[in-house]
């Protein structure tokens, strides 16, 4: 189970945009590009400033993932693909969840060892994905903690962060369960990525 799983119906909603977006001529790479520096951006705030970036984060990680549906049916409906986009669209991730994620080390209550580890995870779980595509099959976006469901998950603790809803013991709970979330997330992709290969 994956919140990538509504991909198509959030698709569908974000058309008619990036349908605009394609008639005055930004491109996919652009787009790309632009979530990424605006990641950066929202994690130095989230560092330097707490409070307004944990107000901006929710906001900022559906905004994110709206720039990723975008640039993507731009890439694929829009005659936009290209392998310059392929490489910024897996580094863009890359960079943004490090830079949206690794501050919360810096927040009081938080772990930074499993933050930390939480990161590492992330980057190899999409690693993992890329890896697909090497052995022939197809880029696995497999769950239970893809991309998508760590934005959810993230933006969920900011927004209980920000109105006082979240006990301080209950955070290193939940960085155990997500972390533990990741390492199946990677088994996951490993394992569906051979069994495609095979059929």
């Amino acid at each position: 189970m994956s919140i990538y799983k509504l991909k198509s119906q959030f698709q569908s909603f974000l058309r008619p945009i990036t349908q605009g977006v394609a008639k005055i001529g930004i491109t996919a790479n652009q787009i790309t590009i632009f979530a990424m520096l605006l990641s950066c951006l929202v994690g130095v705030i989230l560092y330097t400033n707490t409070f307004i970036g944990l107000v901006l984060l929710p906001i900022f990680l559906f905004i994110r993932m709206a720039l990723n549906a975008i640039d993507g049916m731009l890439a694929r409906e829009h005659n936009m693909q290209s392998k310059l986009g392929a490489i910024l669209n897996e580094i863009g991730d890359v960079i943004s969840d490090t830079a949206l994620y690794l501050p919360f080390a810096w927040i009081t209550g938080f772990s930074t060892v499993l933050i930390v580890i939480i990161v590492l995870l992330s980057v190899i779980s999409e690693m993992m994905g890329v890896i697909a595509v090497q052995i022939g099959a197809s880029r696995r976006y497999d769950g239970p903690m893809g991309k998508s469901d760590r934005a959810f998950m993230f933006g969920l603790l900011s927004l209980l962060l920000v109105v006082g809803a979240l006990p301080e013991n209950w955070i290193f709970t939940i960085l155990v369960v997500v972390t533990m979330l990741l390492i199946l997330t990677i088994i996951n992709r490993a394992q569906n990525a051979l069994k495609e290969c095979k059929q």
